[in-house]
């Protein structure tokens, strides 16, 4: 959720701070700050609000100062106002503290300090653990790393955190736990750290991520030193970053989530690359080679994930069961920890996740893990939570995504898993060789596609027009489009703030059928396939109840365009490729009908992008 930027070594760390925190600024913007150091004094600066407004109020501040830390709030414990924005001080005054995730038993160690004298301004656990890690260094003796090590090995929680003390001015010491740190390591002894490697990149291409339970020591002029909490000493593995600067700007877009709508079709196809070859006829994918067999004996495939990831695992479902012939459940993340799961050695659990640091699926993860389950994750960020404690897994290849709704995560997600069903049901022989053939072709050709239906943004923009003052929608789709249905229906709900509900088309005379009436939109996938009769039957009862129906439609369609108030035409494709066409003019309906309500798409109220916290 929240964002951390630190710098240490000879240049001015505030410049350095503030972009970091722009870039970061999609993981939370309730409020912002920065601590400097300089001079043997420390300077904390902060407010509610965006980045911009830290920045406006920084005008005429002390801004000097080599080392320094930044956060961007997304507001658990507390609500967005100044005290509660961080970075959090000592009472002290030595100690500056910025923190990402949630300390479970903060009211304990709070009501214990209090007891020993401390007072307390906000009400965040983040001020509580600042004043924890000053009086372990006043009462020890000890120096500012040890001070750290020692008290968070009395906090339950997750955390990833940065420190600086005014007494060690070219110093930050951070620290993980179930929440992401990079840091990056710079020229001539400088230093580098943020939550996700975004705003390290146009500085350094040398990064370490941090591991659980590891504390760094970050000093200008010296090397990296890692410990862990039992003091342990840890060699830094340093990894190159792949990342290019140029994805994480706009490019010419009004916004990021428009931007990355219009880059589906090169992250598709980056997605499939060195994977499907219609050369040989055959799909590979690399990270899960040697559990190819495991795949094929399995009698059961479990998909967890949250949001648009759990949607995507949806048509994961669909997919695997028809090409693959193996039975799959999929489960909110959140709720399946919660219940006990029945899971065994046999089991294949596949754990999908756009940032890879999705608090919920990394807990399910362990659960599944310690059943003794084979755990497969997909995910798009290299080196994050996920990637490091799966078996194995397959990387996305979406690209940097900046806005906080989804869209080229879910194409990607459910590409990764379309290559991996056509895999597996190839290996299985439940996939006959021509069949296999005839969709390798196909799925070659859906980048191309994608390309097609975003030529027809001009028309969904006007339909947008038209419905922009619903007050309600409903999302209708069959097979593997009742999940795209959902997605439709969260993506309206997430930038535009209009309720809608996404439904399996059958399902909605079992009741939503008693919301229609001549207000209502309801947006219907009625391409070209098994269910088309059906799809069809159902439109005709939304028109009897006098609904708006706006159709995706197989182009040349003739049967809807006549039941239809409006159709969006995609190009014809195989049943099991639809999702990755019709999502798109829904995420484009959304996206426009959240910039005429003026609404801020990137960054919508309440949300944020990487969910790191339970």
């Amino acid at each position: 959720m929240c964002g951390i930027v630190g710098y240490v070594g000879d240049k001015d760390a505030y410049p350095i701070l503030i972009n970091g925190l722009r870039r970061l600024e999609y993981r939370g913007y309730d409020s912002a700050g920065v601590a400097l150091v300089h001079g043997g004094s420390l300077h904390v600066h902060k407010c509610k609000g965006k980045v911009s407004d830290l920045e406006a109020h920084m005008e005429g501040q002390e801004r000097s100062g080599s080392t320094g830390i930044g956060h961007t709030r997304w507001a658990t414990h507390g609500p967005p106002n100044d005290v509660n924005a961080h970075p959090h001080q000592s009472s002290s005054g030595d100690l500056a503290l910025i923190h990402n995730g949630i300390i479970e038993n903060y009211a304990a160690i709070k009501e214990e300090l209090t007891h020993r004298g401390h007072t307390f301004l906000s009400d965040t656990d983040t001020e509580v653990l600042v004043h924890l890690i000053d009086d372990v260094k006043r009462t020890e003796e000890v120096d500012l790393p040890e001070a750290v090590r020692l008290a968070l090995d009395s906090v339950v929680g997750a955390y990833a955190i940065a420190v600086v003390d005014r007494n060690s001015p070219d110093m930050i010491v951070a620290a993980r736990k179930s929440s992401p740190l990079v840091i990056g390591i710079g020229a001539d002894g400088e230093h580098f750290l943020a939550s996700d490697a975004t705003p390290i990149v146009e500085h350094t291409k040398n990064v370490v991520y941090l591991e659980d339970g590891e504390i760094a020591v970050m000093e200008k002029g010296s090397t990296l030193k890692i410990r862990n909490i039992k003091n342990q000493e840890k060699t830094p593995f340093i990894q190159e970053l792949e990342m290019h600067l140029e994805a994480l700007e706009k490019g010419g877009y009004d916004h990021f989530m428009l931007k990355e709508i219009h880059e589906q079709p090169r992250s598709i196809r980056d997605s499939m690359r060195g994977r499907l070859n219609l050369a040989k006829g055959e799909v590979v994918l690399g990270g899960i080679k040697d559990y190819e067999q495991r795949f094929v004996n399995a009698r059961r495939i479990l998909i967890v994930g949250c949001g648009t990831s759990w949607h995507a695992g949806l048509v994961g479902e669909y997919l695997l069961e028809d090409l693959a012939r193996i039975s799959v459940e999929v489960e909110y993340a959140s709720e399946f920890r919660y219940r006990d799961p029945i899971i065994d050695e046999n089991d294949i659990v596949i754990a999908i996740s756009q940032s890879g640091e999705t608090a919920d699926t990394l807990a399910a993860i362990e659960l599944a893990k310690g059943k003794g389950a084979t755990i497969i994750g997909i995910c798009n960020v290299v080196g994050s939570s996920i990637a490091r404690v799966t078996h194995a897994g397959s990387y996305t290849h979406a690209g940097p995504e900046i806005g906080v709704a989804s869209t080229k995560a879910f194409t990607a997600q459910v590409t990764v898993l379309t290559l991996m069903s056509l895999m597996i049901g190839h290996k299985k022989g439940t996939i006959s060789g021509s069949h296999f053939y005839r969709l390798l072709n196909e799925l070659e050709s859906i980048p191309d596609k994608v390309e097609k239906v975003l030529k027809n943004e001009a028309q969904i923009k006007y339909i947008a027009d038209i419905y922009r003052s619903a007050s309600n929608a409903l999302y209708l789709g069959r097979g593997s489009s009742f999940p795209v249905a959902l997605e439709g229906a969260l993506k309206l709900k997430e930038i535009s703030y209009v309720h809608a509900e996404g439904y399996p088309a059958a399902e909605m005379k079992h009741g939503p059928i008693a919301l229609i009436d001549e207000e209502m939109p309801v947006f219907v996938i009625a391409t070209k396939g098994a269910s088309y009769e059906k799809v069809v039957s159902n439109i005709q009862e939304v028109k009897a109840r006098k609904g708006k129906i706006i159709a995706i439609v197989t182009e040349g369609d003739k049967a809807v365009k006549e039941l239809a108030d409006h159709v969006i035409e995609i190009p014809e494709t195989v049943d099991q490729f639809v999702p990755l066409l019709s999502v798109v003019p829904l995420q484009l309906i959304s996206y426009h009908i959240a910039v005429m309500l003026n609404r801020n798409v990137d960054q919508p109220r309440n949300l944020a992008k990487s969910v790191t916290v339970e």
